[in-house]
């Protein structure tokens, strides 16, 4: 047989140098191991990682060479009625400050002993005192060190049982919540592992044959976090780009792998040779591979358009790791599974019953070819009613509400999170700065110190920000930095008041008015405010990119314009879906405890950018495959009803089983303690299985049906576009 395309030729190509193809895959994922484990990974620099003014901001202060510091806190609580000028509270803080003044690097300690800290250190209620102190260094060395002071409380903790002593701050929060997060992670990683086994075994009723897609992702996943060395010295990654390359490169992995050998086996079932079943693999969904391959890789482009160098990572990292599981589906898979089939070990391990339902089933799922008769039959009602269904889970995204989670999103069974709300409880409202970034020749000279009081006191004059405040100038004097409180949590509507009168009001006012001077407001507010802004402002052109190649490559495919318009229109609906759900469960609070997690009235910022890029991208493999069947179907002379009819049915298994383990993968991410990692979690879980499910076994062939011979509709001005066979000429099966 003549091979009549990329992926037909390279797996033929695999097939008849398996040696070659397999020991050149493995020699690449060792390489690329070593060489990433030797050059290490560059990462972004955190100035560097905003966006808009208080990127600006930020990157002046870095500049500026300011002492690198992290404030920590202690927090000593009298049990039951003990107050606190209790003697076993004043004893327990005496202890606190001695062992904290013995730990070189911790300065600035402030605590009740001291008659002018009392007004900082010393709750209202009269309960509880804090001990808060600054740790000096780099974050590498603060990292290292805050494991002191947090020895040192827990020992004075167990010298004073009589009260409550325990720290919080940043620092010593990470270290918590990372140790939390590693457990998380390999929590998710068993339970997403042992249900993907499972979900192979089902869907290919041999241990050997549901191997392979784990290989192929494993592999595929080890090569691409080696390549992450070497392409971060030409463009600087995030360290988080690392773990999704593992989430998207095992899903993508299992599902071509998946594609791939279960059309083989398929093939094989109908009688022919292996040689001939690898063959049509090869020309059919390794074909389908690469085109999704591409589709994919077209959708994750999108996040460089995003205007922000975190996404940029994410998409870099996403592209990479799908191409190198295309490559490895077109060389690495097909040697395999030549070899496997000529020692006749493919179907070795079976599971008896599995594997006598496939073969009785001759590639077609029962269950979905009940549920596609019945949809094939009333086609116009099975499309109101699916796409109703779907329209009326888009309609709460219309809420949609952006908010950082943060401590807040936490589950409150961690006893970091614990300590954070006692310390919120004793000291509520702590002060939320925002910072006016002021960089000039001297900033100690008479006009700019003259404008920094002016600014102060009209910020104050507003009432929109209060004490406390401070000012903090660099050591070479050209940088100084201006804290006010502002009103709100920091991410809600009266801090944004606050931030627009001080942007656009106070600033201009006074500092702003400076000759030579450059000035920049950042701080937690801004850095979210301007964010959104950036991230809002490059949707328009994100969607546009990732939609408009979409279109032009399946446009190309399938010489049909009524197919591209429709993969786009269904892949937006259930992206649409995951959002109205992600507002439901995390916005409005439906499944608190279900999920554990305490909502905090939004979505983080960049979730809604970031799943539509990644769930677009995946949906489109599933569209890929099902529409390239029907295409076959209609190429062998089918009527559009039955090729219909024959690529649902003859697909839904793969496509199935390929959903359930990405909903495996995805969904064990929602166990976890981290709410943002939960939103992901849901929200591309919840999206796949709308696809999978509604979509494809539903609205698809419904609306194939409705449309007829139209789905294949090209304009007469585009008959230049070039022709694919779909399906190659195969010889006939052996009787």
């Amino acid at each position: 047989m003549q091979s009549r395309n990329l992926a037909a030729r390279a797996g033929r190509w695999s097939a008849q140098h398996r040696k070659t193809a397999i020991l050149g895959w493995i020699v690449f994922v060792v390489l690329a191991t070593v060489i990433g484990g030797r050059v290490g990974l560059n990462e972004i620099d955190e100035s560097a990682s905003g966006s808009g003014e208080s990127k600006r901001g930020d990157m002046i202060v870095e500049a500026a060479g300011f002492p690198d510091q992290a404030g920590e806190q202690v927090l000593v609580q009298g049990k039951d009625s003990v107050k606190a000028d209790d003697a076993q509270v004043t004893a327990a803080v005496r202890d606190v400050v001695s062992r904290l003044e013995r730990i070189e690097g911790i300065t600035e300690i402030e605590s009740p002993l001291n008659a002018k800290d009392r007004v900082n250190t010393v709750s209202k209620d009269g309960r509880s005192v804090a001990v808060n102190f600054m740790m000096s260094g780099t974050d590498e060395h603060v990292e290292q060190l805050v494991d002191k002071p947090l020895a040192a409380v827990a020992a004075v903790q167990k010298a004073h049982p009589g009260v409550r002593v325990e720290q919080f701050g940043d620092a010593s929060a990470a270290k918590e919540i990372a140790a939390q997060d590693a457990k998380d992670g390999k929590q998710s990683e068993a339970i997403s592992y042992g249900l993907m086994l499972i979900i192979l075994l089902v869907a290919f009723g041999a241990i050997v044959a549901a191997g392979i897609p784990l290989v192929l992702g494993a592999t595929a996943v080890i090569g691409t976090v080696g390549l992450l060395g070497p392409v971060s010295q030409i463009y600087a990654l995030a360290p988080d780009v690392a773990q999704l390359v593992v989430i998207i490169g095992l899903a993508v992995g299992v599902d071509y792998a998946m594609f791939y050998s279960r059309r083989m086996m398929e093939e094989r079932d109908r009688g022919h040779s292996p040689e001939a079943a690898l063959d049509i693999a090869a020309a059919t969904s390794g074909r389908t591979v690469l085109i999704s391959g591409l589709t994919v890789m077209t959708a994750m482009a999108g996040l460089l358009f995003a205007g922000n160098p975190i996404f940029s990572a994410f998409g870099i990292g996403t592209m990479l790791v799908v191409a190198v599981t295309v490559i490895g589906s077109m060389t690495f898979l097909p040697a395999t599974l030549s070899f496997l089939g000529q020692k006749g070990w493919l179907e070795k391990g079976r599971v008896p019953y599995v594997t006598k339902r496939r073969h009785q089933a001759k590639g077609e799922s029962r269950v979905w070819g009940s549920i596609l008769t019945r949809v094939l039959k009333r086609p116009l009602v099975s499309t109101l009613i699916a796409g109703g269904l779907l329209v009326a889970l888009c309609v709460p995204a219309l809420g949609l509400q952006f908010k950082e989670p943060g401590f807040e999103g936490y589950s409150r069974s961690q006893p970091v999170i614990q300590t954070y709300d006692r310390v919120q409880d004793a000291f509520p409202g702590g002060a939320v700065p925002a910072t006016t970034v002021i960089k000039a020749k001297d900033v100690t000279a008479a006009p700019v110190q003259a404008a920094i009081q002016q600014l102060h006191d009209q910020a104050i004059a507003t009432g929109q920000l209060s004490e406390p405040s401070g000012v903090e100038i660099s050591p070479d004097k050209s940088v100084a930095v201006v804290a006010l409180s502002i009103k709100g949590s920091g991410t809600d509507a009266a801090s944004e008041r606050s931030l627009a009168i001080l942007r656009s009001d106070v600033v201009p006012a006074t500092v702003g008015k400076l000759a030579g001077t450059e000035v920049a407001v950042n701080g937690l507010t801004a850095g979210s405010k301007d964010f959104i802004d950036v991230t809002t402002s490059r949707l328009p052109i994100v969607f546009a990119f990732v939609l408009s190649l979409a279109f032009i490559l399946l446009l190309v495919t399938f010489r049909s314009i009524v197919v591209p318009i429709k993969a786009i229109v269904l892949n937006l609906l259930s992206v649409g879906a995951a959002y109205g759900i992600l507002v439901l469960v995390f916005q409005d609070g439906h499944g608190e405890k279900l999920l554990d997690f305490q909502s905090v009235g939004g979505i983080a910022p960049w979730i809604p950018l970031f799943l539509f890029v990644i769930l677009f991208g995946l949906s489109m493999d599933y569209h890929v495959l099902v529409i390239s069947r029907i295409r076959e179907a209609v190429d062998r002379g089918m009527s559009n009803d039955d090729a219909v009819a024959h690529g649902i049915k003859s697909t839904a298994g793969v496509v199935t089983s390929a959903a359930l383990v990405m909903v495996a993968v995805f969904g064990a991410f929602a166990l976890g303690s981290d709410q943002v990692a939960k939103q992901i979690g849901v929200g591309l879980a919840a999206a796949i299985l709308i696809d999978a499910t509604i979509i494809r076994a539903v609205l698809l062939p419904a609306t194939m049906k409705l449309l007829g011979a139209r789905n294949w509709y090209l304009p007469n001005g585009l008959g230049w576009l070039p022709k694919f066979a779909h399906e190659p000429e195969v010889a006939p099966a052996p009787a």
